[in-house]
């Protein structure tokens, strides 16, 4: 059994100012080194092994095993996830669908700045709710591509579309465990989500117009942008506080969606924007029944991966369920239960599980996976040989993508394992009556860590309600800001990153999407800073 240390060199500050290195460097070789993220990963992983061995005094051999549960965790669930996203894109394309799919969208309007605010606004919100872990990013930015986006461009309206969906995650997983680590009810974290997230909701849409056409763009789009931004996040808000965060990335992206392609039948634009480049408009009407077969692909992802989300259905996969046979759970050899995690991280010390856990059939990769097939088998143009060589292919371009995801969770779990997120946690928590202008810090940092909302609070929520107690804050908005700054991470976060840059084909290039997203994400950080800050002090 070894035991974590918070604080090696006697100085918090200190501890937390060398505990950081890996991690900026990491940002640093990405945007100024302009390293690929292969060799950033790779020479990061490296760096977070000799920290963890030197600095905290973790034993070789679980700094070794953590690597590795890092990697596997890369490996599946997230790989799979990614793999099979990208696939079903591809059999779409190469089906013919996606020349109906862009006439559909030109029915609903040819204006490329209206495109976006429906898919990667709306249906990418959407795809969070029910899938998350990339899916969104991969699937929405290569449909971007495909109606004329430049794949940067593409990459990075979807990432910071993200910023609206991404804290509440798939089926409001990060909502409920936040709530569990953090000690206090889903109901009173409600009131601070809407608080500090809704608002910052809101204006994402103008956001995306602004980045796409400047303020010329938002005069011309503003009743549009009110629409969505305003049911969005309006909706999001009476979701979360009426019913609980389960629906919140369901519902209101299905009612921005419906009300957008109602409101575009009775106005439009001034003036039609598209991006330089982007192939004309078709002038052919699709026949209906054409439409939906087009779109069909996505429609049966969607169906299968509620049906996969309910709890009814969760439930067979849970111990003693009739498909519980089918998920698998490895202890990582001398990692499992042989790492303490100690006050005040943890209320009393308690022993880290590491067990690589394989859902063959209740993975979100296989909801995926059974969308391809559906959509194979039903498809005309298309033979299991053809859809089997657009696996080939995908695999063949996305391994180094997907070897970089496996990398950077690797840096995560060693962070974890070894202590120093925890150390940057609680350094910044010296802060005293000062701490809830940085408490969104803390989540931003644990998900550009980790890659994961969820994986943040399981770090940090306790942390903040903790430090909360310590300086009479208020613990459920302390939760609240640890899950805020994580979401608007998501934006920046390498494994993200990853994602967007093998599904829009710039592998190699993530130090491009990364300058280009940064300011976004360090902006959306700065509000939910002061405004935490404003909060605490009603």
């Amino acid at each position: 059994m070894w035991q974590q240390i918070y604080n090696p060199l006697g100085q918090p500050l200190l501890s937390a100012l060398v505990a950081a290195l890996p991690m900026v460097f990491f940002l640093l070789a990405l945007t100024v080194f302009r390293l690929k993220a292969l060799t950033a990963a790779v020479m990061t992983l490296g760096l977070s092994l000799i920290m963890a061995l030197w600095l905290f005094g973790m034993p070789l051999h679980k700094a070794v095993m953590a690597a590795l549960y890092g990697m596997a965790n890369g490996l599946w669930p997230i790989g799979y996830i990614v793999l099979m996203a990208v696939w079903l894109y591809r059999i779409a394309v190469k089906s013919g669908k996606f020349e109906i799919i862009r006439g559909s969208i030109a029915t609903i309007s040819e204006d490329q700045r209206i495109q976006v605010l429906l898919i990667a606004f709306c249906f990418g919100g959407f795809l969070e709710g029910a899938a998350g872990f990339g899916v969104p990013i991969a699937i929405c930015a290569a449909l971007l591509v495909e109606l004329g986006f430049k794949p940067i461009r593409a990459a990075m309206l979807c990432l910071v579309s993200n910023a609206a969906a991404g804290a509440y995650g798939a089926i409001g997983i990060p909502i409920i465990v936040g709530a569990q680590q953090g000690g206090v009810t889903t109901g009173a974290l409600a009131p601070m989500l809407i608080a500090i997230l809704q608002l910052s909701t809101l204006f994402i849409p103008a956001l995306l117009v602004m980045i796409l056409d400047g303020w010329r763009g938002l005069k011309q789009t503003w009743p549009v942008v009110t629409l969505v931004g305003v049911l969005f996040s309006g909706s999001q808000a009476l979701v979360l506080y009426l019913l609980g965060p389960e629906l919140v990335d369901i519902v209101p992206p299905l009612l921005s969606m419906a009300a957008l392609a109602l409101f575009m039948r009775l106005w439009r634009p001034t003036h039609v924007y598209r991006e330089p480049g982007a192939p004309p408009v078709s002038a052919r009407r699709w026949p209906l029944t054409a439409v939906l077969l087009a779109w069909s692909p996505f429609y049966i992802l969607t169906a299968i991966i509620m049906v996969w989300s309910l709890p009814a259905f969760r439930a067979l996969f849970a111990a003693g369920g009739a498909l519980a046979v089918t998920v698998i759970q490895w202890p990582m050899p001398g990692l499992h239960l042989q790492v303490q995690e100690l006050p005040p991280i943890a209320s009393a010390a308690h022993s880290l599980a590491a067990l690589w856990r394989i859902e063959l059939v209740g993975a979100s990769g296989t909801a995926i996976l059974l969308a391809v097939i559906v959509t194979t088998l039903t498809s005309k143009t298309l033979s299991l040989r053809q859809s089997a060589g657009q696996l080939l292919t995908v695999t063949r371009e996305l391994w180094k993508p997907l070897a970089t995801i496996c990398l950077v969770m690797s840096v995560a779990y060693v962070a974890n394992f070894s202590g120093t997120s925890s150390t940057l946690g609680l350094a910044l928590a010296e802060a005293g009556r000062a701490f809830p202008l940085i408490s969104p810090v803390i989540g931003w940092l644990g998900v550009f860590i980790t890659g994961s909302v969820v994986n943040n609070n399981v770090l940090f929520a306790h942390l903040q309600a903790v430090t909360a107690g310590q300086i009479g804050a208020s613990q459920p908005l302390l939760v609240a800001a640890n899950t805020s700054g994580g979401g608007m991470a998501k934006v920046v976060s390498p494994q993200s990153i990853a994602i967007a840059a093998g599904a829009v084909g710039l592998v190699g290039q993530e130090s491009d999407i990364m300058r280009a997203t940064l300011r976004y994400s360090l902006a959306l950080l700065a509000y939910a800073c002061l405004w935490t800050f404003v909060l605490s002090l009603m």
